[in-house]
């Protein structure tokens, strides 16, 4: 494949994560969708556009686990119910950080270890989140901002849970319709407080047919092309489009603490990870 298409694929892999986080707050903030709606019609949505991609490569059968489907559900729950309350830029670096802790940390508990630099970064990063949710005007509310560090958890988890499949579009594909089971519970435990709206629906149906299913199979179209380096690097942009867009499309205040977070977590992270090319 040629870099501009790499390049060009990678970039609209990256739109669609932030795009994600865009649909889910202006969903619940503009519209009566409830989250777990949301979820439900999200994770529906991306199953059948990620089965219908796998069929039409024609390449053999879906694949996925049920782990991997109950982390999936976990972190599309988590995230949606955060974003009540979060702005899009906010719960980005939230997800985005909590995701690259849980990785580092399961790395540190099978004995890798951290060289100097890559030590100062980890510290910088999770010194920005504190700084992040520190009480004050600006602060994420605390339970909205847990719910987004555990559904980066069970990112990272299934992330961790999928490493080396021989084929992650149909493995995505599987666990999207594996996680289904789990929306009837979640349906049941929110019964009383569901709500329907056409146009937070219709944002929801984007989130999961387009930010998330078209979204994936754009991003392991460029993932075979990319070190792994690159491939971890070129994430660090996610959070700063997401709240880059949240300000022009959503009218969200770019507050001083998030710039300064941002510089402190997105810049720790890219310091672990120039310590390890260097390695």
């Amino acid at each position: 494949m040629k870099p501009m298409r790499v390049a060009l694929l990678t970039a609209l892999a990256m739109l669609a994560f932030a795009g994600n986080s865009l649909l889910c707050r202006i969903a619940l903030r503009d519209s009566d969708l409830d989250p777990a709606s949301f979820t439900a019609i999200r994770l529906i949505a991306g199953a059948l556009v990620l089965a219908l991609l796998v069929a039409l490569r024609r390449k053999g059968p879906l694949r996925g686990d049920w782990r991997s489907a109950l982390a999936l559900f976990a972190y599309a729950a988590g995230f949606s119910f955060a974003y009540v309350e979060l702005d899009a830029g906010s719960g980005a670096l939230i997800l985005f950080g909590a995701v690259q802790a849980s990785m580092l940390g399961y790395g540190w508990l099978r004995g890798e270890r951290l060289r100097p630099l890559q030590l100062f970064g980890l510290l910088a990063a999770l010194g920005g989140l504190v700084y992040l949710l520190l009480p004050g005007a600006s602060a994420p509310a605390p339970q909205a901002a847990g719910l987004m560090v555990l559904a980066g958890v069970a990112w990272a988890f299934y992330s961790l849970l999928g490493r080396g499949n021989a084929d992650p579009l149909a493995a995505t594909a599987g666990n999207f319709l594996r996680s289904l089971v789990a929306l009837l519970p979640l349906a049941a435990l929110f019964a009383g407080s569901l709500e329907w709206d056409t146009m937070g629906a219709f944002y929801a149906v984007l989130s999961g047919a387009l930010a998330s299913g078209i979204g994936y199979a754009i991003w392991y179209a460029a993932l075979p092309h990319l070190k792994a380096i690159q491939a971890a690097s070129v994430q660090l942009s996610v959070p700063i489009i997401t709240a880059l867009l949240g300000a022009l499309l959503l009218g969200e205040a770019l507050s001083l603490r998030l710039a300064i977070a941002s510089v402190a977590v997105l810049g720790g992270i890219a310091l672990i990870l120039l310590a390890k090319r260097r390695a």
